[in-house]
């Protein structure tokens, strides 16, 4: 990750009062609360809707492609699992919040199968029995469900966490690279040949399945040169 040159800072959020994400976005029922100055994420509808109970809360800036996106995470209440979008358009060249484009209420199928083209990573995945037994971050292209690349997630669960964890997103051109703490977790370039041409460009956003709470801080998105 650290090939690539990290330029000027495009977009600074703390995250750490309401007024910071008023022009946010939220798909689905979620409250978002400041109690530790920091922004805490939670599902409102009973965990037993399934994905009905799931969420997106969108930045609403519109980013060029070329970028390296970091935060710091706080898992706070498990299960759960997070996923973060980016490099998000709506299909044929439309935007993502175009009114055309059908509603998105949170469930899944919705952003991977509805009329958005995106790139997800799912990470801190401690949802399934399963996943809380053998931990991954996958990464996937859509429109379509292809997995693209995975890797070991480190995070461990809530009781034994260390928080607050630093996770960094590179996008650059067909590149994508993910590490937490400076630990390299997964990387792709993608050839074009598995779900259409490279993403580019776009917006990104943070989604979480209930009954998941965790908290997110310093978001911030800088150029990259190639």
């Amino acid at each position: 990750m650290r090939g690539d040159e990290i330029g000027d800072l495009i977009y600074h959020n703390p995250l750490a009062a309401p007024e910071d994400v008023a022009d946010w976005r939220i798909e689905g029922a979620a409250a978002v609360s400041f109690p530790q100055g920091r922004m805490r994420m939670e599902n409102t509808r009973d965990p037993a809707e399934g994905q009905r109970a799931n969420f997106v809360h969108w930045c609403p800036v519109e980013f060029p492609d070329d970028i390296a996106i970091s935060w710091d995470f706080w898992p706070v209440h498990e299960p759960g699992l997070c996923v973060f979008f980016f490099a998000a358009t709506g299909r044929e060249g439309r935007d993502l919040f175009d009114p055309s484009l059908p509603a998105r209420t949170g469930e899944y199928a919705q952003y991977h199968h509805g009329d958005m083209d995106a790139l997800h990573l799912s990470y801190f995945r401690h949802w399934a029995v399963e996943e809380r037994a053998f931990h991954t971050c996958n990464l996937r292209k859509s429109h379509g469900f292809h997995m693209v690349a995975q890797g070991a997630d480190p995070l461990p669960s809530v009781p034994e966490a260390q928080p607050p964890y630093h996770i960094e997103l590179l996008k650059c051109g067909a590149q994508v690279a993910f590490s937490i703490n400076g630990l390299p977790i997964l990387r792709w370039v993608d050839d074009g040949a598995l779900g259409g041409p490279v993403r580019a460009g776009g917006r990104i956003g943070f989604r979480q399945m209930a009954p998941l709470i965790a908290e997110y801080a310093n978001l911030r998105v800088c150029a990259v040169s190639r």
